[in-house]
């Protein structure tokens, strides 16, 4: 007997997938639905690599199902649409972010809060709501919903939206919600620089913002600071550096995606400052409450941006100067992308 969703899944595929938790990524052909009346289907030109992808083909989060095709920040152009599709046609150039649909009917999504809905979809690795897997963006084509389609200007590239679409929104996001956006503040990154610190410090300095950069290694000074514009740089377990920035921070945003202490982040912080958390450790974080007290500080977390947002980042990434950096490597049958995964690993990927 042939089930509804095998007539529906009948756009042939290609991508990478990985098929258990050693995170090997190896060629696979699958099915995506057929264009349905309000998709849209797009050719994938480029997708992003962020350590999220780490965490999901690795199975380090714990909920990860196989064959999982990762991938989330997608860009390509417009190959076909539905009848009942308006904000796009053949030809457009649109991406696909961490999301592909939600419930659309719950308090969240009514406030194009479309990320925090309680049945959001992820992009890769999620469960749709027939039940069938989520493929990423490591394929050759996309089928998305156009509500979670976004339009990518002449500016930036291709290739530089794709990290946006998830490191710029994730970055983005809590800047402007937590008032952290204000040109006179001073506004901490936390980074192990690479993929989403970069692209923090970017999005910060684009915003007028003064910007220090915090890291375990030395060696990511003169990058920090040279390359990427950064006004200050701090070495985490340099005592005597850490103590002269005690109580001079409006706020930080927590990039870190292995656990770390926060306290000695806490103490950066000015009364009412605000440590915003967007990595996503596998592992429990602890949070003494004393330093919160004493200065009636904040902690809270962040999870990249409902659709209406996602597409102001990018129309604001338009407008600034190249907001990621990126390094390409090819996505087809004849060539191993695993060596994108290992180089994001030992962190010499720049970028997503």
């Amino acid at each position: 007997m042939v089930s509804s969703t095998d007539n529906q899944y009948t756009k042939k595929a290609f991508g990478w997938a990985a098929r258990d938790s050693t995170g090997h990524l190896s060629p696979f052909d699958f099915s995506r639905r057929k264009t349905e009346e309000k998709d849209v289907t797009f050719k994938v030109l480029y997708c992003g690599i962020c350590h999220s992808d780490i965490h999901m083909i690795k199975n380090e989060w714990g909920f990860s199902t196989y064959p999982l095709v990762p991938g989330h920040g997608i860009v390509g152009v417009v190959t076909e649409v539905g009848p009942r599709v308006q904000k796009f046609k053949v030809g457009d150039k649109i991406g696909v972010g961490f999301m592909v649909a939600s419930c659309r009917s719950c308090d969240n999504c009514a406030n194009n809060l479309e990320n925090y809905c309680p049945r959001w979809i992820l992009t890769s690795g999620g469960k749709c709501h027939d039940g069938t897997p989520a493929y990423g963006g490591y394929s050759n084509i996309m089928v998305a919903d156009e509500h979670f389609v976004i339009r990518v200007p002449e500016n930036p590239p291709l290739e530089v939206a794709a990290p946006l679409l998830c490191a710029g929104i994730t970055i983005y996001s809590p800047l402007k919600y937590f008032g952290l956006d204000k040109p006179s503040m001073h506004v901490r990154v936390v980074v192990g620089l690479g993929g989403l610190g970069h692209v923090a410090v970017k999005f910060a300095k684009a915003m007028g913002l003064k910007v220090t950069v915090i890291s375990t290694s030395p060696n990511k000074r003169e990058e920090a600071l040279t390359r990427l514009g950064a006004d200050s740089f701090l070495v985490s377990h340099d005592q005597s550096e850490m103590q002269a920035a005690m109580g001079k921070l409006d706020g930080i945003v927590d990039t870190v995606s292995a656990a770390h202490p926060l306290v000695p982040l806490i103490r950066l912080l000015k009364t009412d400052g605000k440590l915003v958390i967007v990595g996503a450790p596998e592992k429990a974080l602890e949070l003494p409450v004393f330093p919160l007290l004493m200065g009636r500080k904040v902690v809270a977390g962040s999870k990249i941006g409902g659709m209406k947002e996602t597409q102001e980042m990018i129309d604001f990434a338009a407008n600034k100067h190249k907001l990621s950096m990126v390094k390409h490597t090819l996505l087809d049958k004849s060539i191993d992308c695993n060596a994108a995964v290992v180089l994001l690993i030992e962190k010499k990927y720049l970028a997503k």
